[in-house]
This record gives structure tokens, C-alpha cells and sequence, in this order.
């Protein structure tokens, strides 16, 4: 009960934040309504049609080129905390960096998303480079399960691929409604994951504070406590007869990093090749031709023979990953291997339906199936910077605009990521509560779920009441 005290004053807040803003700070240089208030307060488009005013004057006011407007800056600032939100639990954040631009700096879908990629890139390397030091693992080891992101990296790119033809095929009022059931029952149960962890992490605190005696040890940090003279006293021990500088040495599976960097290859030359949703490629090709769907379609067998040769090779057991009590569901059988490019294969084509990243739809199917917290985030966060680089890339050799906005707001989520997920390591390691990373996955769906459904509705509604087609659409 204590951690959603915690929480619900933090996301009242942030709410609270961006609709003040919306409705109080944004300077009016419309021209007024003589209408009366009351005329138009008895209409049913009142909201939307304020919504979109606002919308539209911080368009106009919005040049061509971006500069450090009023906006843009508080558009930054909000970043700046979502993705300090973010990193602990190791996913993106671009459920919620897009919403922020698309709204306070008022900026088109398209801008919207390259921007969103290079800050997903900046907030995710900072996560990399600190799961990739033994220091905040376990046992000397780093909490990032190659094995994992291995499994679920070809499919999750595949996936992608299908929900982004899904995306254009769907009409907006279907998938405004998957995205809020999907994700709703996907908060739902990451909070019921951060309660039962918690709840065992109570369990346990209480029962290492009942246990009296002398010299007792914490095989978790390899603390030594004895009683000396009345006082209880603690002196590093290092564990299991090694060297304590033999612990924090870095150790990188590198024929499992250049098995990805082949798959990042393979896939990144097929979608230069064949071009993005707005046609962009970098070879002439017609959008929804042969060619493109020849392209598309290699995606399929690529992922099938990655996936079947990770599957079927005999694991190495050196630098096992660290799993919640003591299972290891990557070093079982072929079947058992096989649930993570299924989650993946899930993950992604819902995250390339709505328009966001996998990492906020898979990290929840990872905690369900009983990966520790803190491989869950370390773990996520490595796939979101193998996908984030991607798009990022791709944006930057298809000739993206805006480059040096884009390279300041990486690094602002990139500061904002390291000093967030220091504050999480640094309160997990003191007060041994993993559950703190459950519970910002979390609060990050509930702030998407909140901004990104409520603003997809009203978009729904407008093009309801215009009279647009609402009806399935073919993918070109």
C-alpha cells in the first residue's frame, strides 16, 4: 500500500502539469468569439473543439525550422521526467515522448516519431552502459540475458513489420480501442506483479530482522556482520573464494553480440531497401509494388532461420543470466525456449499497430513468466537500443530533418535516464526492493495509456464528425 501512495501522487501531478499547461500557459493570438459562452457550452463538441484550437494555434505558431521556442523547451522538460520515469523500468518511452511533442511542441506524427527515436536511442544507451557493468549486477555479473534478446529480437522485428501493415489497414477508432484494452490489462497486471513482489520482499526483510546471532552472512552482497563490543559490525567479504576485483570484471558474450549485430545488419538492409511508410528509400521504388512486397516478405524466412538456430544450439552455460528463483526457462528445452519468440513476435506487431516500441508490451510478458525485475528492465532496455538505433539510423540516411534538435533532446534523455536509473539502483540496492522497477513500468503505461487514448479518441471523434471514412482501408 505504501508503493501506490507513492505512485498516484506522481502521476496525478505529471497530468496535472501538462493540462495547465495546455489550457492557462499557451498564449492566445486567435481572434475571440463574440458566440456566448452559454451557446456553445451546450454543445456536444465543445472539448474537442477547444482541443483543437489549441492544437492549432501552437501549430501556426510552430515554424518550419525548430528553434528553442517556449514549447519546445517545456516539451523537453517533460521528457526530461518521463524518461527518468522510464529507464528504471527499462522501456523506451516513446508511448509518451510522442504524445508530448505531437501536443506541446506542437509537432506533425512524422517529426514526431524521428524525434522520438533518437531520444529512445539516448535514454536506452545510458541504460546499456550501465546493465553492461558487473557493478550493478549480482554475483559479479551483469543483469542483461543476452540469451533472451536473442530469442525474441528476429520475431519482435518481424512483428514490428506486420503491425505497422495492420496500423494502415485498421481504422483509428479499432486500434485507439485495442491499444486502451491491450495496455490496460497489460498495467494491470504489472502492478499485480509489483504488489507480489513487494509483498515477498516484505516477507523476506522480516524475516532477516527477526534472525538474531553472530557472524551472520549476506550471501546476497557478501557482507560479513559480526558483533563487536555490543555494536553490529560490517566488513566486505568476497564471495565464493574470488578475488574481489575477479567480480567486477567485465565479461561480454561476444559470439551472442555478433550474432545480433548480424541480425541488426540483416534486417536494417531490408528496410532501407524497402523504404518506410511515408516512401522514403534509398533506391527508386514503387510504394506497394512488387518489389516492396518481394522485400517485405524476406523478413519472414530471415526471422524463421535466426530463431531456429538460436533454438536449436546447445547453450553455453558461462554467464548464466540471473533469473527469478532459481529458473532458467532459456537453458531448458526447444518448447520452452520457443514462449520468448512468441512473446516477441506479440509484443512487436502491437507495438507496430499503435505506433510504439515493443519494449513497453514485452517487459510485462516477461515479469508473468517469472524473470526477475531487474533482468526484465536490464533486458529490456538492450532490445530497445537494438531496435531505437535502427530507426534511428534509418531516419538519418533517409535524409531526416532536424538533426541537431534531435541530437539535444538524446542527450537530454540520456542525462535523464542515468540520473533515474542510478536513484533506482541506488534505492534497490539499499532498501532491497527490486518491486520499484515493476511499479515504473507501470506508472509509464498508465501516463500512455492516459495520453495516447485520450488524445486517439478525440482525434476519432473529430473525423466522426466530419463525416471521414471509418472503415477498414487497404495497406496502400
Amino acid at each position: 500500500m505504501r508503493s501506490r501512495s507513492l505512485i498516484s501522487p506522481i502521476l496525478t501531478f505529471i497530468i496535472i502539469i501538462i493540462f495547465f499547461f495546455l489550457f492557462f500557459i499557451v498564449p492566445s493570438d486567435a481572434t475571440q468569439t463574440h458566440e456566448p459562452v452559454s451557446e456553445i457550452l451546450r454543445t456536444q463538441h465543445f472539448f474537442v473543439h477547444k482541443v483543437s484550437e489549441l492544437k492549432a494555434k501552437l501549430q501556426k505558431f510552430q515554424e518550419t525550422q525548430l528553434h528553442a521556442s517556449t514549447h519546445l523547451v517545456v516539451a523537453g522538460i517533460l521528457c526530461f521526467i518521463a524518461s527518468s520515469i522510464s529507464s528504471a523500468g527499462g522501456i523506451g518511452g516513446g508511448g509518451i515522448f510522442i504524445p508530448i511533442l505531437t501536443i506541446i511542441a506542437a509537432l506533425d506524427l512524422k517529426t514526431a516519431s524521428s524525434l522520438s527515436a533518437f531520444m529512445v536511442t539516448g535514454g536506452s544507451a545510458a541504460n546499456v552502459l550501465c546493465n553492461m557493468c558487473p557493478k550493478f549486477g549480482r554475483h559479479g555479473k551483469t543483469l542483461i540475458d543476452y540469451d533472451i534478446a536473442l530469442l525474441s529480437e528476429p520475431c519482435m522485428l518481424l512483428g514490428v513489420s506486420v503491425g505497422v501493415i495492420c496500423n494502415l489497414v485498421f481504422p483509428e477508432w479499432l486500434i485507439t480501442i485495442l491499444f486502451a484494452i491491450f495496455l490496460a490489462w497489460s498495467t494491470a497486471k504489472t502492478c499485480s506483479s509489483g504488489f507480489m513482489f513487494w509483498k515477498m520482499e516484505s516477507e523476506e526483510i522480516s524475516r532477516k530482522n527477526l534472525i538474531n546471532g553472530f557472524g551472520e552472512v549476506d550471501d546476497e552482497k557478501g557482507i560479513v556482520q559480526e558483533h563487536i563490543n555490543g555494536d553490529l559490525k560490517s566488513f566486505q567479504e568476497p564471495l565464493s573464494g574470488h578475488l574481489h576485483e575477479e567480480i567486477f570484471r567485465l565479461k561480454l558474450p561476444w559470439l551472442k553480440l555478433g550474432v545480433l549485430l548480424l541480425i541488426w545488419i540483416s534486417f536494417f538492409s531490408l528496410y532501407l531497401l524497402r523504404g518506410n511508410k511515408y516512401g522514403e528509400s534509398i533506391i527508386p521504388m514503387e510504394p506497394c509494388g512488387v518489389g516492396y512486397w518481394i522485400i517485405s516478405s524476406v523478413q519472414i524466412p530471415l526471422a524463421v532461420i535466426f530463431t531456429y538456430w538460436i533454438v536449436s544450439r546447445k547453450e553455453s552455460h558461462q554467464d548464466q543470466p540471473l533469473i527469478s528463483q532459481g529458473q532458467d526457462l532459456t537453458g531448458n528445452g526447444a518448447s520452452d525456449k520457443l514462449i520468448f519468440p512468441l512473446m516477441a513476435l506479440l509484443a512487436g506487431a502491437l507495438g507496430g499497430v499503435f505506433g510504439i516500441g515493443g519494449g513497453m508490451l514485452i517487459s510485462p510478458l516477461l515479469l508473468q513468466v517469472g524473470i526477475a525485475p531487474e533482468v526484465t528492465a536490464a533486458t529490456c532496455s538492450f532490445m530497445v537500443f537494438f531496435s531505437s538505433t535502427m530507426s534511428a539510423s534509418q531516419y538519418l540516411l533517409l535524409g531526416m530533418e532536424h538533426t541537431q534538435t534531435a541530437l539535444v533532446l538524446a542527450i537530454i534523455c540520456f542525462v535523464a535516464s542515468m540520473l533515474g536509473l542510478l536513484v533506482v539502483q541506488r534505492a534497490v540496492h539499499k532498501y532491497g526492493r527490486a518491486s520499484l522497477i515493476v511499479f515504473s513500468v507501470g506508472l509509464v503505461m498508465a501516463l500512455s495509456i492516459v495520453l495516447m487514448t485520450s488524445f486517439g479518441a478525440i482525434d476519432v471523434w473529430k473525423a466522426y464528425t466530419s463525416g471521414k471514412y471509418m472503415g477498414f482501408k487497404l495497406p496502400c
